[in-house]
């Protein structure tokens, strides 16, 4: 089968006018013009003469990074798109957190959105991030990130990853596939063969995955496989060594640590052999230390696309490497017929994508639809609720939080001086010390000449930021440039002062304080102990405890989002309510030392439920109502009042969705229908 033959299918399938069009360029481009729609060059700036230069190369790809300034960005990339003879390929990392458009709706990045717990609100994210990127004229996204987070010290993985867990990562990956593809963005998997089991960047180093194949296949096989199952449109072959597939097929020494971006048994026999991938493969950025540590551009460069890769990310300096390809065609280093498969998938993309088709507006929307897109109200509510959704306590063994202005109003903030953006950009500012303000409290930052004492403080607040970026080796806290120098780094607080630490990027700094008391985390979720539809369901049934059973006094506290449980033992001898919310679980008891009955009409609901709600009308009173959303696989149906269902019920009740009851309105042979009152009271 012919390259060209090969575009019917997936993940192309395009049809006979696609082909033709495709077919039409093969025939009319000369070898140096074919070369050139195999590069895809980085644009850092808007600058109108930078982007004019750009635009005169005339190579198959630009990869966008731009100011913050929205109307320039969307200038620059008219000019691209109404400049090119071939439609262009506009990429980005949209990948959310510190990576991707600065002018955007800000998003979690992907270890915060599986955070959530949910891949509902992950799709909603992504569908933010997606109709962002259409109205900026992007149609390639190099998303997602199926690297494990294996290593946890590893600073190109962490908040890049959707976790440690195969299953999760999969199912998040291919709701950021499809929903970018459904936009029409060509999705890439990525960083093949698979990151997360060594803790260097291979932006610094050539990496090593050291999987035997079997682990392999477990893990990141089973993910790309995934993916290419369904539809995936490309993959970024990276600055890997898969050691293990190396020696199986006769590579020793120095070449089995070989990369992949660079490796024809990892590109051609492993993922388009055992794999089946028949899409784009680009490589990583050729400029990354993964690569120039192994060879000299000179040979390095023709490598990227004799052992492979469709396309050579990030060429530098262009006109050079331009160069590096046509020397190789001219010594046989790199044929003509490799050259000619790589640029039939290029085109293959673009035609895939529709590129060919469409009129200019529709690459690239109007400047108001860009302006009523991004950053719309619609957006921000989301990215708001996704952001709540994915923040975890990790612990607060002193009973810190929630934070109240009459115990903790006095604030020492505390962070890292060297944070830093993504590709030369500075680092988002944090809001906590105004929002703080706005509350009432007083935040001052750190002085090392004058440390928090309990004469003037009364909480030490950590506020970290740090994600997975390009060439920062390694995350940590570094206690010496937190707290003013090596003194300071040894001095701990949190004896004498409370202490709260929350991170908005990272989440693993409990390896470097595992006595901090109060951890928050932005972004890792928590172990899983039980089906998350399993939770909902029970959290459910203890909403309507308070709203209909047993404690619905608590409902004069004026929340929808108050939960729990009473109980009363036999004869009244002990009494109790456990309730929460969201952010807060409390427990109230009413017995005597020496066991004995309270009384006959005691009960959790009359004597321990009082307490709970003095309590709680105090701490949650600046704490926003929080929603419980329902996980995917749920549906809320409507039952009657056996408890079967019925769309005129005046009951509804969740259930799996694999477990959704028959719809039957009349009682079952012998079966006497029974109050709801009756039913109800059973419950609860």
């Amino acid at each position: 089968m012919t390259t060209v033959d090969a575009l019917r299918l997936a993940p192309f399938h395009l049809d006979e006018a696609a082909i033709q069009w495709v077919e039409g360029w093969l025939r009319r481009l000369t070898t140096e013009q074919k070369v050139r729609q195999l590069f895809n060059l980085p644009a850092h700036s808007d600058d109108a003469e930078r982007t004019a230069v750009l635009a005169g190369l005339q190579v198959g790809g630009i990869t966008r990074y731009g100011g913050t300034d929205l109307e320039n960005n969307w200038r620059a990339a008219r000019t691209l798109i109404e400049s090119a003879e071939i439609p262009l390929l506009i990429s980005g990392d949209i990948e959310g957190g510190a990576i991707g458009m600065p002018f955007g709706t800000p998003m979690p990045n992907q270890l915060g959105l599986a955070a959530t717990g949910s891949t509902a609100l992950n799709g909603e994210a992504v569908e933010v991030l997606a109709r962002e990127a259409r109205a900026m004229g992007f149609n390639w996204t190099f998303t997602p990130v199926l690297d494990i987070n294996a290593a946890f010290r590893s600073a190109i993985v962490a908040t890049r990853s959707y976790g440690s867990d195969p299953d999760t990562i999969l199912k998040h990956a291919l709701v950021n596939m499809r929903t970018f593809q459904r936009h029409g963005i060509a999705a890439t998997a990525k960083h093949w063969p698979g990151e997360g089991f060594d803790d260097r960047d291979q932006h610094l180093v050539t990496t090593i995955n050291p999987l035997d194949m079997a682990a392999w296949r477990a893990s990141f096989g089973r993910l790309y496989r995934g993916l290419i199952d369904a539809g995936v449109m490309s993959v970024m072959s990276a600055h890997i060594a898969l050691p293990a597939w190396a020696r199986q097929h006769g590579a020793s020494g120095l070449e089995a640590l070989r990369p992949a971006s660079v490796s024809k048994l990892l590109n051609q026999d492993l993922l388009r052999g055992e794999l089946g991938f028949n899409g784009l493969i680009v490589s990583d950025a050729s400029g990354m230390a993964g690569l120039s540590a192994w060879a000299p551009r000179a040979q390095s460069v023709p490598e990227v696309i004799a052992h492979g890769c469709d396309v050579l990310l990030f060429p530098g300096p262009f006109e050079t490497d331009l160069g590096h390809i046509m020397a190789a065609l001219s010594d046989g280093r790199l044929s003509e017929v490799r050259i000619e498969e790589a640029v039939t998938r290029v085109l293959g993309l673009k035609a895939a994508l529709g590129l060919h088709r469409k009129s200019l507006d529709e690459l690239l929307p109007p400047l108001d639809a860009a302006r009523n897109t991004v950053r719309c109200p619609e957006h921000l509510g989301v990215a708001a609720r996704v952001s709540a959704a994915s923040v975890t306590l990790v612990k607060d063994v002193k009973s810190t939080l929630p934070l109240r202005v009459e115990k903790h109003r006095r604030v020492v903030v505390m962070t890292d001086p060297q944070r830093v953006g993504f590709a030369g950009h500075g680092a988002m500012e944090l809001q906590v010390q105004a929002l703080l303000t706005q509350r009432g409290f007083e935040v001052r930052a750190f002085d090392p000449e004058q440390p928090p004492t309990p004469a003037d403080t009364d909480l030490v607040l950590y506020l970290l930021a740090q994600e997975s970026l390009l060439s920062r080796s390694h995350i940590y806290m570094d206690w010496a440039r937190i707290q003013g120098d090596w003194r300071g780094a040894m001095q701990r607080y949190w004896h004498t002062l409370p202490c709260v630490l929350v991170s908005f990027g990272h989440p693993y700094y409990m390896y470097d304080a595992p006595r901090m008391p109060s951890p928050v985390v932005a972004g890792e979720g928590a172990e899983q102990i039980i089906d998350v539809r399993n939770a909902f369901t029970m959290v459910s049934m203890m909403q309507d405890v308070v709203k209909h059973g047993t404690a619905t006094r608590a409902m004069q506290l004026g929340r929808q989002d108050l939960a729990g449980k009473t109980g009363t033992t036999s004869d009244s001898i002990d009494a109790w309510f456990c309730g929460f919310q969201p952010t807060l679980v409390g427990i109230s008891w009413m017995g005597f030392d020496q066991p004995r009955s309270l009384g006959d009409k005691e009960t959790g609901g009359g004597a321990a439920l009082p307490i709970w709600m003095s309590y709680m009308e105090k701490v949650l009173k600046d704490v926003p109502q929080a929603q419980y959303s329902m996980p995917d696989n749920m549906i809320a149906a409507r039952i009657n009042e056996s408890g079967r269902r019925d769309e005129n019920g005046s009951l509804i009740e969740y259930f799996y969705q694999e477990n959704l009851p028959t719809e039957q309105s009349a009682p079952l042979p012998g079966e006497g229908a029974r109050p709801a009152d009756m039913a109800k009271d059973q419950l609860l």
